[in-house]
């Protein structure tokens, strides 16, 4: 198979060319963000803190997963800027135990309020059994993430607005890596057009698949009409930070993270992940995370021969039918 001589990408990528010098027409027209640049943005970031810091309860919500990424963000927020931070955890009824361990752990050793919000488990399996099974997602979606995924950030990112907007906190933070978001999205103002986006191509699906029992974990259409003043502005510092896994590992192993051992080579919390990838390697001929390595790869952020072996390694096929058989979905 061919791989883009640059980043990861393979041949079987969709809408992929290689010059005559094996590079993808992403990397060609890809222009990665300087040192300068990435200096601008911690500057409007460090403005925006200082603007945004108040007596109000919270300054920030981030979407915690207890992941090595979003780990890193709840430390940088709380040792290095002093945040009051809520972290709300969307529990999917797939965390390892592990991670739920680095969850209370790191909460608590970094003085985070901590919510869990967790679904019934027989409703998110419903969504992920139909998630695998339909292709109800636009292509340029699954381009990004497998449809399980696709369905279950999609719950986080309207549950974490929603607390965000009743509970009136200015800032939603994310722990993207740089390859999962650009460096143009990493301080970005919500506002009720870009939610109409995400209710037509995420919210609205699930809900006709699945059943009216979802929409609590989404805004509603009158929550659209909330004055643009009180909608927060998104976050995700790792775009602009220094973006280092070993550096990244190190610091939160020192406070007492641990990586668990029952998830696949791309996650560091979810018992889902290496199904979601089978299934979309097995439907589409990709690794759902090949975008993200190429972003991170073309960053410098990861050396390509890294990348390669993350996106070219086989699922361990006993945690493929694992959660294969909590979801009630046939394997070969």
């Amino acid at each position: 198979m061919i791989i883009c001589s640059r980043c990861v990408l393979p041949q079987t990528f969709p809408g992929i060319s290689f010059d005559q010098n094996g590079v993808c027409n992403y990397c060609s027209h890809t222009q990665m963000p300087g040192e300068d640049e990435k200096q601008d943005y911690l500057k409007r970031f460090e403005s925006l803190l200082a603007e945004k810091k108040s007596n109000r309860d919270f300054d920030v919500i981030l979407a915690y997963s207890g992941g090595k990424d979003s780990t890193y963000t709840l430390y940088l927020l709380r040792k290095h800027y002093d945040l009051k931070v809520l972290s709300l955890v969307f529990d999917n009824g797939f965390i390892s135990d592990q991670a739920k361990y680095n969850i209370n752990q790191m909460t608590d050793t970094l003085g985070a309020t901590n919510i869990i919000v967790k679904p019934p488990f027989d409703l998110m399996q419903k969504a992920f059994h139909i998630a695998a099974q339909k292709e109800f997602y636009s292509p340029k979606t699954l381009d990004r993430a497998s449809s399980i995924c696709t369905t279950c950030i999609g719950m986080v990112k309207g549950i974490i607005l929603k607390t965000a907007l009743a509970l009136e906190i200015p800032l939603v933070a994310f722990g993207w890596s740089p390859g999962q978001a650009p460096l143009s999205s990493a301080i970005m103002q919500t506002n009720p057009r870009l939610q109409r986006i995400t209710h037509r191509t995420i919210r609205d699906p699930l809900l006709s698949l699945v059943g009216k029992e979802l929409q609590p974990y989404f805004l509603h259409d009158v929550d659209l009409s909330i004055e643009k003043s009180r909608w927060p502005i998104n976050i995700h510092p790792l775009a602009f930070f220094e973006y280092d896994e070993g550096l990244i590992l190190d610091t939160i192993k020192k406070l007492g993270w641990v990586k668990p051992d029952d998830t696949d080579p791309n996650s560091t919390n979810c018992l889902l992940n290496a199904l979601a990838n089978y299934l979309h390697r097995k439907r589409f001929d990709f690794h759902p995370y090949a975008w993200e390595i190429a972003g991170i790869v073309r960053s410098g952020c990861m050396h390509r021969e890294e990348g390669i072996e993350k996106v070219s390694q086989d699922e361990d096929m006993q945690m493929v039918g694992y959660a294969a058989k909590l979801l009630n979905i046939a394997i070969d």
